[in-house]
């Protein structure tokens, strides 16, 4: 399920690329505008981000093999950073254009293409952003939540190409459509700042939101008949989940009722959070592993008696 919706999301996501950019050649080629040029340079790095996604998520929605026996959620990740790279590289062309226009002096002509190849934009990228929206909530996605990313700054590009030009050319504000490319070329910069973020969180295995932990815990010990849990540690491949953790029981048990507890366990915790692989390993009560990194936190069973 979450495979499918994120491959529709990526060829969704190309298709709307491609598209702007055939639109996007013809203005800038007609208006010499440095806005709607960076724009065009936007669109075009974006169709490359957008079949490097299309790549990835069809990579990370296959299922774990002998080789990859996490899954290969991280590929997600990857095309992220490179599409981040790509950002990266056309802010900064945007923003060399744009310093140069302004030495330059040059105008913007024919305007009126620009400003109406950027409103077909804004109402195709407004559809496609709301599209992705739903895939990112329904999936976690990091690859079509870095593409969002891109689209939302392009939405912006596509508001600031279209001030630039009328300041500019109705208005006969000097210098406003270059100052404007400037503009988008740090907005772009922030959008590949907060995109690597995700990133990297996935790749270095950062730890799921405190919020998410405490309602995984607290699932967890409603169970009456575990004494703690701890060792938790979680983390995130792709649109796929992991925590692992370790609890307390009745050192008197067998084997037998142990797993009888980890499977009911389990089976609320899947209620709950769909889809997370979840790895349990039972103690004695009072037991603690000595080697290795051990989380800080210890969670006992508040109704417990210990008499």
């Amino acid at each position: 399920m979450h495979g499918s919706l994120t491959t529709r999301a990526a060829i969704a996501s190309v298709s709307m690329a491609l598209f702007l950019l055939a639109l996007k050649i013809f203005a800038a080629a007609e208006t010499g505008s440095v806005a709607l040029l960076g724009s065009l340079a936007d669109t075009g790095f974006d169709v490359l981000a957008s079949l490097l996604t299309l790549f990835s998520v069809r990579y990370a929605a296959r299922p774990a093999d002998d080789n990859h026996r996490f899954g290969h959620g991280k590929a997600e990740a990857l095309s992220a950073l490179i599409q981040v790279i790509l950002v990266i590289v056309s802010a900064i062309l945007i923003g060399w254009r744009a310093v140069d226009r302004l030495g330059s002096g040059e105008t913007t002509a024919h305007p009126e293409y620009g400003i109406g190849v950027s409103i077909i934009a804004i109402v195709a990228t407004l559809g496609l952003l709301a599209y992705q929206r739903y895939v990112v909530r329904k999936t976690g996605s990091v690859a079509i939540h870095a593409d969002h990313v891109h689209y939302q700054s392009d939405l912006l590009l596509n508001i600031a190409v279209i001030t630039g030009i009328a300041l500019e050319t109705f208005l006969h504000v000097r210098g406003a459509d270059p100052v404007f490319g400037i503009g988008i070329a740090c907005w772009l910069l922030w959008g590949a700042y907060r995109a690597a973020q995700l990133a990297l969180d996935q790749l270095l295995d950062r730890e799921w939101p405190e919020e998410k932990r405490q309602r995984f815990i607290e699932v967890t010990m409603r169970h009456p008949e575990l004494r703690g849990i701890h060792d938790m540690r979680t983390r995130s491949s792709g649109a796929h989940d992991f925590c692992q953790f370790h609890v307390w029981v009745d050192p008197n048990m067998t084997v037998l009722q142990a797993h009888r507890i980890m499977d009911e366990v389990e089976e609320a915790l899947m209620h709950e959070f769909p889809g997370v692989e979840v790895l349990i390993h039972p103690d004695p009560e009072g037991h603690k592993d000595e080697l290795g990194y051990i989380p800080s936190e210890t969670i006992e069973h508040q109704d417990h008696d210990h008499d």
